[in-house]
């Protein structure tokens, strides 16, 4: 049905279920959050209180008006009504993103009830559904007082600062470990083939093979190593992910060039990006591992030269 055609009583369902929807989201947001922010949970743990009260209002309009039965009404039955995301998204939003979200819903439902109060006749209804309006307004202004008093006690900025570590074992640490591994560990069979055969087809083929192979296998490794439920890094399966795909970039950076036909240009643009891939390494290490750049680069060159004078060695001889 669209929501033109709905009666008050319809209307009031609708509400309902709506405010009772938010006020579970909040609360999934604020479970989600609050081993790592716990201001952020707090908040979210407010704004469901809000959404139950607003709930029981509604409740007991309906009763006065309509009697004891609520009809279920949700709001993906009604045509042209904003729909909530899955809470299986919603629910891995960090803090600020959680944030924006609940921004978006307090306006969406701002709107509807400003929206529904022009559908309806009764005196008492509409000015229920005026008043919800107004403090779902009060929710947004409220809402920002409460962040800014939590960023002059500094609560936000120790939840910025967990935000940054959590991303860093999640993301970070799995794809830089696959980066690492994919740029140096090929480096030996890839050169090995090169100068074996001098053929860069067969180059190709075995450079593949190698970065493709250590991305499964690091892939796998990764998500085999920690639950996450512990150490905190997260879902297995994505840093499995994150790991496998940089892995087989790292790899296919260097192996990339031998489909050029002419065997010394592709080795010459193979060692270019190699020392491109180096120092991409060393920056991420620098830029997320607290590591000293001049300690960053000596230890993934030393590395990188070293499986490759490994692999020169091996198919020169």
């Amino acid at each position: 049905m669209h929501f033109r055609d709905l009666n008050e009583a319809q209307i009031l369902a609708l509400a309902i279920t709506a405010e009772e929807e938010d006020a579970r989201i909040y609360r999934d947001f604020a479970e989600s959050l609050r081993a790592d922010f716990p201001g952020t949970a707090d908040l979210f743990t407010r704004m469901a209180g809000e959404e139950d009260r607003h709930r029981h209002r509604l409740i007991e309009s309906f009763r006065q008006r309509f009697g004891e039965h609520i009809p279920l009404i949700r709001r993906q039955d009604v045509k042209g009504f904003i729909m909530r995301r899955p809470l299986w998204f919603t629910g891995a939003l960090g803090p600020k993103r959680a944030r924006e979200e609940a921004a978006l819903m307090e306006i969406e439902a701002r709107r509807f009830y400003e929206a529904a109060s022009q559908r309806t006749s009764d005196a008492g209804v509409r000015q229920l559904l005026d008043d919800l309006a107004q403090e779902e307004q009060r929710h947004e202004a409220t809402a920002e007082e409460i962040t800014d008093a939590q960023a002059k006690s500094g609560v936000l900025s120790q939840e910025r600062e967990a935000a940054r570590r959590l991303y860093v074992l999640r993301f970070v640490q799995p794809g830089l470990a696959g980066l690492m591994d994919g740029s140096v560990s090929t480096l030996a069979p890839l050169f090995a083939a090169a100068f074996a055969t001098s053929n860069t087809m067969a180059t190709f083929k075995v450079g593949l093979a190698a970065s493709v192979g250590a991305g499964i296998s690091m892939g796998f490794a990764e998500a085999l190593s920690d639950d996450g439920k512990l150490s905190g890094r997260g879902t297995p399966w994505i840093r499995g992910a994150v790991c496998g795909l940089m892995t087989t970039v790292g790899g296919l950076g260097h192996t990339m060039p031998y489909l050029i036909r002419n065997f010394h240009l592709a080795t010459t643009v193979a060692l270019v990006i190699v020392a491109a891939e180096l120092a991409v390494i060393a920056w991420i290490r620098k830029r997320y591992m607290d590591t000293p750049l001049l300690s960053a680069v000596f230890q993934v060159v030393v590395g990188g030269v070293l499986v490759f004078l490994a692999g020169w060695l091996i198919g020169s001889g």
